[in-house]
């Protein structure tokens, strides 16, 4: 009875909007029919709020300025109506016990900056809020039309988070990260250099369960100074293993061909870059994969 009122699994118009929530307030209608309708509308008012205001069609901007859909009643009041979740297929996880008693959607939480690498809840949590497909989405990471993500990407993607700190300079900072994974060599090539520059202070990588990185903190005027070398000697400094570097070299390549296909001032550096990644490649060829950390 529900999608008699969204016909496309959301209301794609006002008319159906306004039709749905109608259903969903109305007290005679069946808890599982009010449970469902409730839940579309609830996603919808989900994504929407995550979705570029360019996108947004006139039914998610009623969605989200007529007060009347702030504060949609919810009809699960009693634990019993727990069974009508469960056949619903709405895990668990995704709800959550207000102060009141009632059962309301667990809207997920950021990973844990102290777990940079917890790789399934980063993958999960940039399914709910990184718009994949869409314009405004998380850059460098691959993700296919069954929302299966690339672990190498996802990886280089949490190396890199988890070596900037936040700022208003941060996107550039990423994108200078970026583009030393994109090409092959380069970090061995500098770890080689250090290592005989520096015999009685050799370089020992990090490996293990527990690993200390420390956060680059660029003021924000001296962020366009930001360098190559710099990316290098940071990633040097956190002792940050070759292997891991070669590993993210997906992510680099993805986030070097989504900048080809978006506006930008910097096309002719991301060239310049691509050219030597090419070079590099001939040389080196492929960087190798972690096992236990690629795969979709």
């Amino acid at each position: 009875m529900v999608y008699k009122f969204a016909r496309r699994g959301f209301p794609c118009n006002p008319y159906e909007l306004e039709r749905l929530y109608k259903y969903c307030v109305n007290p005679h209608v069946p808890l599982r029919d009010h449970i469902a309708a409730f839940m579309l509308l609830i996603e919808m008012q989900s994504f929407t709020q995550h979705l570029d205001t360019s996108l947004q069609d006139r039914t998610m901007r009623l969605l989200l300025d007529n007060p009347a859909y702030w504060d949609i009643p919810n009809p699960i009041t009693r634990p019993e109506d727990m069974a009508f979740m469960e056949r619903l297929h709405i895990p668990a996880r995704y709800l959550r016990t207000k102060d009141d008693g009632t059962t309301a959607l667990r809207v997920m939480r950021a990973p844990d900056p102290k777990k940079p690498f917890d790789l399934e809840q980063l993958a999960q949590y940039a399914l709910i809020y990184g718009r994949p497909g869409l314009e405004n989405t998380w850059q460098g990471i691959a993700v296919d039309f069954a929302y299966r993500m690339h672990w190498r990407t996802l990886f280089g993607f949490a190396l890199c988070r988890a070596l900037c700190a936040n700022s208003a300079g941060k996107t550039t900072l990423v994108r200078r990260f970026a583009l030393v994974m994109a090409r092959p060599g380069l970090y061995r090539e500098a770890v080689a250099a250090y290592a005989a520059a520096n015999p009685t202070c050799p370089f020992v990588a990090q490996y293990g369960a527990d690993i200390e990185i420390r956060q680059v903190h660029v003021p924000d005027d001296q962020v366009r100074n930001f360098s190559n070398n710099d990316v290098i000697c940071i990633l040097i400094h956190n002792c940050i293993p070759p292997d891991w570097v070669d590993h993210a070299y997906t992510y680099g390549v993805v986030y070097l061909e989504q900048q080809f296909h978006q506006p930008t001032m910097s096309l002719d550096i991301f060239r310049d870059v691509d050219d030597k990644r090419l070079q590099r490649l001939s040389v080196y060829g492929p960087p190798p994969a972690i096992p236990h950390w690629d795969g979709l």
